[in-house]
């Protein structure tokens, strides 16, 4: 009784310093439906948190950063930076390295900007062209004679030759473009395939880019390919032991991915999750728990969950039996207008402790009418953990209609804070899993 009481009295303690410093700290939450009615628990956590924060190592890691492809340069400042505001925050800070694929990336220069996208592994590689843009139609006939030209070609039909037919006409370099006849979402960049090597850069573009060159009109633009080898891409774990004396009741995990796809600033897959991990990292750093805290930050998730699942694949069954839950966190900031509902993703769609513990937090905070599921979803990087038997789910805001509905943005270049990112959607995020989390941390059992 002891014990319980020292924990009680110092989550109240703490809790009372809140609302003496944030007497709003029990208002009406933003976007909530209706009034909280906090445990002693939540309130040093939701009087705390601050989606400006998490902001400001968003505008590093988006607007600044920018792209973070996983095993590459650009991902590796990701990880520095990560590691850095972690260990700032007097976690025990691990790299953990793994192997990762070869990448196959491009740049285009148009007038004063520079563009990222990707490229096929069966154009050349490592060369630059230059040269003017010009749109062909990739179902008719392609000119005689292209010698010198940036070929465009837009939703090449399936089986279509147009790429190999422009490359042998004397191109330059062929840019492939995705615009969709129906305008659900926007496309990314990609790695066109194609049937044979050809011996010019063959990029993937966004559809913003097709639409940005067909705006310019007539221009010359200047088109580089890399090919990345070697690779090496990083997770990194921050690691806080349990506070309350006695026994070892295991730990919770706040987890993210923080790389992205080619040619994307990942503002909010997962530049938001990332950040929220961030954001707790510090305002759960002194408060005392049961538990112990373990926040990871995956690399190369979007390369098929390669960080979680060599973390996952390494745990020895003791390790992995003492995880009480992972709160994976992955797209939960979009501005998005339809994305209104605040999903619970399990891989199997069942409840579990980290499930139960966000829609408890709902009900305490208001948010109740906002939080869908727990449904069926995997796709992240939640998956490893609950193949090991962990109880896991991601969490994300998406359409009412279902986790399938997400914002037209994703994956694409325009997935940045400004045209993508809700920082209310980002504060209720952290309120959410910030008092889940801490209640799963000093729970009993």
């Amino acid at each position: 009784m002891r014990r319980r009481s020292l924990l009680t009295g110092a989550a109240a303690a703490a809790g009372a310093a809140v609302l003496g410093l944030n007497p709003v700290a029990r208002a009406q939450r933003p976007g909530a439906s209706d009034l909280p009615d906090l445990g002693l628990g939540d309130l040093p956590v939701v009087g705390r948190v601050r989606a400006r924060r998490a902001m400001e190592h968003l505008r590093v890691l988006s607007d600044r950063m920018g792209l973070r492809i996983g095993g590459t340069e650009s991902e590796h400042r990701a990880r520095d930076y990560l590691a850095d505001v972690l260990r700032d925050l007097r976690y025990r800070v691990t790299l953990q390295p793994f192997a990762v694929p070869d990448k196959y990336l491009s740049t285009l220069v148009v007038g004063g900007d520079t563009w990222h996208a990707a490229a096929s592994r069966s154009g050349a590689l490592g060369v630059t062209a230059t040269g003017p843009v010009r749109e062909l139609d990739p179902a008719a006939p392609l000119p005689d004679d292209l010698t010198g030209a940036v070929v465009l070609l837009v939703n090449v039909p399936t089986g279509s030759t147009a790429v190999l037919d422009a490359a042998r006409r004397g191109a330059a370099a062929v840019l492939v473009g995705r615009v969709p006849v129906t305008p659900a979402g926007r496309t990314g960049a990609f790695s066109p395939a194609l049937t044979e090597a050809v011996a010019v850069p063959v990029l993937g573009v966004a559809q913003v880019h097709v639409e940005r060159l067909r705006a310019a009109g007539p221009v010359t633009i200047t088109v580089t390919t890399t090919h990345h080898t070697g690779l090496t891409s990083y997770n990194v774990i921050a690691d806080r032991p349990a506070t309350f004396p006695g026994s070892d009741r295991g730990v919770v995990m706040v987890t993210a991915h923080y790389d992205t796809v080619p040619g994307s600033p990942g503002a909010n897959d997962d530049g938001s999750g990332t950040v929220l991990a961030l954001e707790l990292a510090r305002v759960l750093r002194h408060l005392p728990t049961r538990r112990a805290l373990r926040f990871a930050l995956w690399g190369s998730e979007e390369q098929g969950l390669l960080g979680s699942r060599h973390y996952v694949g390494g745990l020895p069954a003791e390790e992995a039996a003492r995880i009480a839950g992972v709160f994976q966190n992955d797209m939960v900031a979009t501005s998005h207008g339809p994305a209104t509902a605040y999903w619970l993703l399990s891989v199997d769609g069942g409840d579990n402790a980290t499930t139960a513990q966000v829609a408890a937090a709902a009900t305490r905070l208001g948010y109740g009418s906002r939080v869908h599921g727990p449904v069926a979803r995997g796709s992240s990087d939640h998956v490893p953990f609950h193949e090991k038997g962990i109880a896991a789910a991601n969490f994300s805001w998406r359409g009412e209609g279902g986790p399938h509905e997400l914002e037209p943005l994703y994956h694409t270049p325009e997935d940045t804070i400004a045209q993508n990112v809700s920082p209310e959607r980002l504060q209720v995020s952290l309120e959410l899993i910030g008092a889940a989390a801490y209640r799963l941390a000093c729970a009993r059992s």
